[in-house]
Formats: structure tokens, C-alpha cells, sequence
């Protein structure tokens, strides 16, 4: 009984045991931090980014409502397009009839829900 749970015992002590590897090796070879505002790091840190923007963003500063819409009409069409890869890996086994026909279907359905979102400006940036 034990020697079919040897792989996944294994498998879970192999992942703490790196991870605990990891946690210390950060612990000894990583940076550490200076309390003390003005030394080198500290200025470092309040410099802007790369791309120029200062790294102070007040806490309050919000999205709007059409960027987190447009996230998710992306997250969701991303999703349903995925659902097509299996069945591109199976079309030459199957019955390609039968499975073209619900691909086509599966696509056209996809069709009108984009037409629809689009129809009603959830893509419209405001």
C-alpha cells in the first residue's frame, strides 16, 4: 500500500526540501535591508523606475471600471479560444466531420458573444 504513495511522498518532501533550500539561501546570500533612509540603497529605492514614473504612487490611485472589464472579456475569450487547441490535436483520430461541425459552432458562438460585447462598447476605452 505505502509503495503507491512512494512517488508522491517523494515528490512532496523533494518540493520542501527545495523550497526550504531556497528560503535560506535567500536568508544568507540575499540583500539586506538598511533602516537607515539615506544610505545608498535607501536612495536608490525613492529614484524613479526605468520608464520615469516617481515609485511614491499614492495608495488611492484607481483603475477605472473599463480596464478591469476589457481584463476579463480578455481573460474569458483567451480561455475559449484555449478550448481549441485540443481539438486540433485530435482532428485527424476523430471523426473530422462531426468535430468540424462543432468547431464551427463552438466558433460562431464565440462570433456573436464578441459581436455582442462589442455592440453594447464594453471594448469602448473611456
Amino acid at each position: 500500500m505505502l509503495h503507491q504513495y512512494l512517488p508522491i511522498l517523494v515528490f512532496a518532501a523533494l518540493g520542501i526540501i527545495v523550497g526550504l533550500a531556497f528560503a535560506t539561501l535567500n536568508l544568507v546570500l540575499g540583500p539586506k535591508r538598511l533602516k537607515d533612509p539615506t544610505s545608498s540603497a535607501g536612495v536608490r529605492q525613492s529614484d524613479p523606475y526605468e520608464c520615469g514614473l516617481p515609485s511614491e504612487i499614492s495608495s488611492t490611485f484607481r483603475f477605472g471600471v473599463s480596464f478591469y472589464l476589457v481584463a476579463m472579456l480578455f481573460i474569458l475569450f483567451d480561455i475559449e479560444v484555449i478550448f481549441l487547441y485540443p481539438v486540433a490535436a485530435i482532428l485527424k483520430s476523430a471523426d473530422s466531420v462531426f468535430v468540424l461541425v462543432e468547431i464551427v459552432i463552438f466558433v460562431f458562438l464565440l462570433l456573436v458573444a464578441f459581436v455582442y460585447v462589442w455592440r453594447k462598447g464594453a471594448l469602448n476605452w473611456r
